[in-house]
């Protein structure tokens, strides 16, 4: 059986981000600016960002290679095996927030983690996934983009997308607030079998539909006209994607409790949101209904509620 390449994998995901950067800076028009940073227990990365650019009020796409001796606590508490090992971290990782509140919020992550010991296997595994965000819904932008998560994982067999659309709806809600963060997608953690190659296929798989996903779904709203109210909304729905990334968010918690760059980490965040008090839309109005028939785990491949 082959052993984990991690350099076969670490250019992937520089390559992934270079292909990602360049589709969005495409659409917007502008071109991500990037800062090279050096992690002083080990490692490193290349954070992007594009900032209030013509369609895009702020997106980055962060790849980032980080190791060391000894592993935070997010990371051993369900797994005391790690404990006392080597590990690596890599992975690319990317939130979208544009201006037009009719264009969705996107976010997409790919990463891979080995742990090393000497005279023990190491224990590696891959995670990630894409999941999407709107503000106000479209069905046949929530049916493209789980088309696509679909199509990127029916060559791994007919399981896996419906596994990894349920473990999406399940890992992005707000337990606080009782509701999901967005419409879903994939997520995916801890897969190491049958195999390496086999699991690294899959991972790349689903990092390479994430701009088949998102791109016409950009195409489609970016020339829609939006009013002070809908963009109120859209800052209003940006503070529950604010409190699950740092109440929640896995990868976020491991960047902090492992020393990693805090720029970075929280590039995730949007440069503008909103917390009304005690705020409930308007019956009847397009933002009751995001509530009543977008934000609920759905088939949206089937027509039926799952």
């Amino acid at each position: 059986m082959k052993q984990p390449d991690t350099e076969q994998v670490k250019t992937y995901l520089l390559a992934l981000q270079d292909r990602i950067c360049e589709a969005l800076s495409a659409l917007d028009g502008k071109a991500f600016v990037e800062d090279s940073w050096q992690r002083e227990a080990g490692g490193g990365g290349r954070s992007r960002v594009l900032a209030k650019g013509n369609l895009i009020e702020k997106g980055g796409v962060n790849f980032s290679h980080v190791f060391g001796t000894g592993l935070p606590a997010s990371a051993t508490a369900h797994r005391p095996e790690l404990a006392g090992r080597n590990f690596q971290a890599m992975g690319v990782s990317l939130v979208i927030h544009p201006h037009n509140p009719h264009i969705p919020t996107s976010h997409a992550n790919v990463r891979f983690f080995i742990a090393e010991k000497p005279g023990e296997p190491p224990v590696w595994w891959f995670g990630g996934g894409f999941d999407l965000t709107p503000y106000y819904g479209f069905e046949e932008d929530c049916i493209h983009w789980h088309r696509v998560a679909k199509a990127a994982c029916d060559p791994f067999g007919e399981t896996v997308y419906p596994c990894y659309k349920r473990w999406c709806d399940e890992y992005f809600y707000l337990k606080h607030r009782d509701e999901p963060r967005g419409i879903g997608g994939l997520f995916f953690d801890d897969l190491n079998t049958p195999d390496f190659e086999s699991s690294f296929a899959l991972m790349r798989s689903i990092g390479d539909a994430y701009i088949e996903a998102y791109r016409p779904i950009v195409e489609r709203r970016r020339d829609l006209p939006w009013t002070e109210e809908q963009r109120d909304f859209q800052l209003h729905r940006r503070g529950r994607y604010v409190e699950f990334n740092l109440v929640y968010d896995r990868g976020t918690l491991f960047g902090l409790q492992s020393g990693g760059r805090t720029e970075s980490i929280l590039m995730s965040l949007p440069p503008e949101v909103r917390w009304s008090y005690d705020w409930s839309p308007d019956p009847g109005s397009d933002e009751a209904r995001l509530y009543e028939e977008f934000l609920r785990p759905r088939d949206w491949l089937g027509g039926h509620d799952d």
